[in-house]
């Protein structure tokens, strides 16, 4: 098909990316001055921090397994939005949208780890959406993947871990996809999400093995050529936020080393 006859050629969305087209993301590496590993993620507008706490040992359930534990939580700033939302504290539970991409986080971390390189440790992820602009559960695994890595070779460091030891099989990252006005279209802000008759979260490694696909028809329901679309759509900007998340690292190790 040539470009005249695409009709997604000339398709520009709202804040001018094409289809096919990563929000700005960027990565702040150190963020935090007092956890082992941090980064403030940002897909354009959605700001995630991610924090990763490192402890010298694990969970009594896994005392003298050999194995390592790691695992994530999830919550939102009361005024990350458009309105100011109560803290889940403050309401006496945790919501069930929260629970939920708490667990996912965890998920796909430990995907991507080799517990018993990382031996008898634990670390545990933290990650505070500033602001929200859609994208929020995807910004955190991509940036709560960048803080575990920091965590564990603050680890090594202080010889929680050793130095042949490999924790970390593969990068992790997640982006979304959706179905606009019959076009797919990938890395979704907020006024897209709310209008997309299909809406996808997908987290892969770096590799482009699939961790975890949450898909959903809002509108009409789609057929198997739809999600095939979707889910190319996907791994590239998953291969693309690999790429960034190992230019980021490596600018880290430069500057540890100069």
């Amino acid at each position: 098909m040539t470009e005249a006859s695409d009709p997604q050629a000339n398709l520009v969305r709202a804040d001018g990316r094409a289809a096919d087209e990563l929000r700005k993301v960027t990565f702040e590496r150190g963020w935090s001055a007092h956890a082992e590993g941090s980064a403030l993620v940002s897909f354009g507008e959605t700001k995630v921090l991610c924090t990763a706490s490192f402890t010298n040992g694990v969970p009594r359930w896994m005392n003298g397994k050999g194995r390592g534990w790691v695992t994530a939580e999830y919550a939102m700033l009361p005024r990350a939005t458009n309105t100011r939302n109560d803290r889940e504290s403050v309401k006496g539970r945790i919501g069930g949208r929260t629970h939920e991409i708490s667990r996912l986080i965890g998920r796909s971390l430990r995907a991507v780890v080799d517990t018993k390189g990382l031996g008898e440790n634990t670390i545990q992820i933290d990650c505070d959406v500033l602001q929200a602009d859609g994208g929020t559960r995807t910004a955190a695994i991509t940036g709560a993947y960048l803080a575990l890595a920091d965590a564990i070779e603050w680890a090594r460091t202080q010889k929680f871990i050793g130095q042949k030891a490999k924790p970390l099989i593969d990068t992790v990252s997640a982006v979304s996809v959706g179905i606009i006005d019959g076009t797919p279209m990938l890395d979704l802000a907020y006024v897209e999400d709310v209008r997309a008759e299909t809406d996808m979260n997908v987290v892969a490694t770096g590799r482009g093995l699939f961790v975890e696909v949450q898909g959903t028809a809002e509108g009409a329901p789609f057929d198997r050529r739809e999600l095939d679309a979707l889910l190319d759509l996907a791994l590239s900007g998953t291969a693309e936020l690999t790429r960034l998340q190992v230019a980021a690292l490596a600018a880290g190790a430069e500057a540890a080393g100069a």
